[in-house]
C-alpha cells in the first residue's frame, strides 16, 4: 500500500506550510481507496506543490513549469487502468499552464487535478500569481497587483468541467472526503485547495482563511449549474468549500471505441515496421 507517513523523507517545505497537510491527506486517501503504489501516478510541474511526487511512494513524474497536464493526460490515455493525479500550484496550473488547464477541461480526460492555491509563486519568492487579490503587495509588485484575480473554479464550471470543488488545507477531514470523491469521479476533476504560504503570503494566512471558509450546507445541490456558478463567485468575508458542481458525462476514453473497449494501449503490441515507416516520411 501507499506509505502514509510523512516522516520517512525530509521535505523542502517550510514548517507550517499547508503542502504537508495536503500530502498527508492524499496518502491517507489513497490508502483508504486501497490503491497500491504501482496503480497510481502522481504528476507535478514546477513549484513547491509540484514537489509532491517526490514525497510519496507511487509512480511519479515531474515535468516543466505549467506542463504537468500533458504527460498526465498521455499516461491516462495510454493506460486507462492507472489512477492519474496531478499536483500543482496556482502559478503552475493557472499561469504557465493556463491553456493546458482550459483545454483539458474541454477534453475531459479521466484525471484528478489538485491545485495547491496559496495565491503567490512560493518557489520563486512570492510574486503575485493568477489568483492573487487586487492590491496584493509583493517584492515584485511593491505597489500591489493590478490584475483582476482569476477565479479557477468559476472558469472550470463555465468550461464544462464535471467535478469542481474547493477545499482548505487545514481542514484535513473535509479535504480527504473531497479527494475521495474527486478520484472516484469519471472524468476531469478539479479541486482548488486553499493553502497558506507561511513565508511569502502574510495576508492570506491560516487565520485569515479560518475566519472566512465555510462548508457548503448539506442541502446544497451540486447539480445546479447556475447555483454553482453563483457560489463560485463568493469571495471575501465568506469563502465556500466543498463540492460546488458535479455532472456525470462521457469522458475522453468513452468517446473512442478502441480506447473504451480495447485493452490499455500500453499493453498493445508495437508494430515497429509501421512506426519506422511513419518516421521515414519525415526524414
Amino acid at each position: 500500500m501507499v506509505d502514509c507517513s510523512i516522516s520517512t523523507s525530509e521535505t523542502a517545505w517550510c514548517p507550517g506550510c499547508g503542502d504537508a497537510n495536503i500530502l498527508l491527506a492524499l496518502k491517507e486517501t489513497l490508502i483508504e481507496l486501497g490503491k497500491k503504489p504501482h496503480q497510481v501516478l502522481i504528476v507535478g510541474g514546477i513549484g513547491q506543490a509540484a514537489k509532491t511526487p517526490q514525497y510519496i511512494n507511487t509512480n511519479g513524474f515531474c515535468g516543466l513549469h505549467g506542463r504537468a497536464l500533458p504527460p498526465a493526460i498521455a499516461a491516462k490515455i495510454a493506460n486507462k487502468e492507472m489512477t492519474v493525479i496531478v499536483d500543482t500550484g496556482d502559478g503552475d496550473a493557472y499561469g504557465e499552464g493556463g491553456n493546458h488547464f482550459i483545454h483539458n477541461v474541454r477534453r475531459n480526460v479521466d484525471i484528478t487535478h489538485f491545485v495547491h492555491d496559496n495565491q503567490v509563486y512560493g518557489l520563486t519568492k512570492g510574486q503575485a500569481s493568477p489568483t492573487s487579490d487586487i492590491g496584493h503587495v509583493t517584492a515584485v509588485q511593491p505597489f500591489g497587483s493590478n490584475n483582476i484575480p482569476m477565479n479557477p473554479i468559476l472558469l472550470a464550471i463555465t468550461l464544462g468541467a464535471g467535478f469542481v470543488a474547493r477545499a482548505f488545507s487545514n481542514d484535513k477531514a473535509t479535504l480527504k472526503e473531497i479527494m475521495l470523491q474527486a478520484i472516484n469521479h469519471k472524468g476531469y476533476a478539479l479541486v482548488d485547495i486553499l493553502q497558506p504560504c507561511v513565508s511569502f503570503n502574510k495576508i492570506n494566512t491560516h487565520q485569515w482563511y479560518k475566519n472566512r471558509v465555510y462548508m457548503l450546507d448539506k442541502n446544497y445541490d451540486p447539480t445546479n449549474k447556475l447555483k454553482a456558478m453563483e457560489t463560485a463567485m463568493e469571495w471575501g468575508d465568506k469563502i465556500p468549500i466543498g463540492v460546488l458542481y458535479r455532472e456525470e458525462k462521457p469522458h475522453y476514453t468513452d468517446k473512442l471505441d478502441f480506447l473504451k473497449n480495447g485493452k490499455p494501449l500500453v499493453d498493445c503490441e508495437i508494430d515497429l515496421d509501421r512506426i519506422s515507416g511513419f518516421m521515414n516520411e519525415f526524414k
